[in-house]
């Protein structure tokens, strides 16, 4: 079933979320919901507060792109972006790696905006599955930011906020009118 994409303004977006305690039957057709939902929208990545749900549940599914990173290792072995993809996760932990490389963003709850976003080009992420079992995910590239950009809005963090100051200036009467829009609805 595709959901409803909360927008800019609503305050789920800006709540750090909710660890999922238990997975049920729930719990995965929720997931379902989510990937559909964000294909439906063209996106690559969607976090359950996007859609008004205050958990640390996210999807991912770049996978329209393979050659969107240089290497993907997964539990300390090579593996090939389609054999986990899409990528259903709860609870994730985040390491950096130390270089950090600009890239453009836009999201879902933010329609209209894309900026180019400064973050860490390497990641190391550890994905609890619905499963029970652990991924641990070494990326750069698409997958890399995407997982930063989903992991953020699962602490209340809007790519916006990671913009430089004076992007933020230049930005902020965009911003100020989907809020707009967002309470006139």
């Amino acid at each position: 079933m595709i959901r409803e994409i909360v927008q800019y303004g609503d305050p789920v977006l800006r709540q750090r979320c909710r660890p999922v305690t238990e997975v049920d039957a729930a719990l995965v057709e929720l997931a379902a919901d989510m990937l559909e939902t964000m294909h439906d929208a063209n996106g690559v990545g969607l976090a359950a507060p996007q859609i008004g749900i205050d958990l640390r549940l996210a999807v991912i599914d770049v996978s329209h792109d393979p050659e969107c990173i240089s290497y993907l290792i997964v539990n300390g072995q090579h593996a090939e972006l389609g054999s986990i993809m899409p990528l259903i996760f709860i609870n994730p932990e985040l390491e950096f790696g130390q270089e950090k490389e600009f890239g453009l963003e836009g999201c879902l709850s933010i329609q209209g905006i894309r900026s180019d976003v400064r973050r860490p080009a390497e990641v190391r992420a550890t994905l609890p599955q619905l499963d029970g079992s652990v991924l641990v995910v070494e990326t750069d590239g698409l997958l890399a930011r995407a997982l930063q950009h989903e992991i953020d809005h699962l602490n209340g963090v809007l790519f916006v906020d990671r913009l430089p100051a004076a992007a933020k200036v230049s930005m902020k009467n965009r911003l100020r009118k989907l809020l707009e829009n967002q309470e006139s609805r």
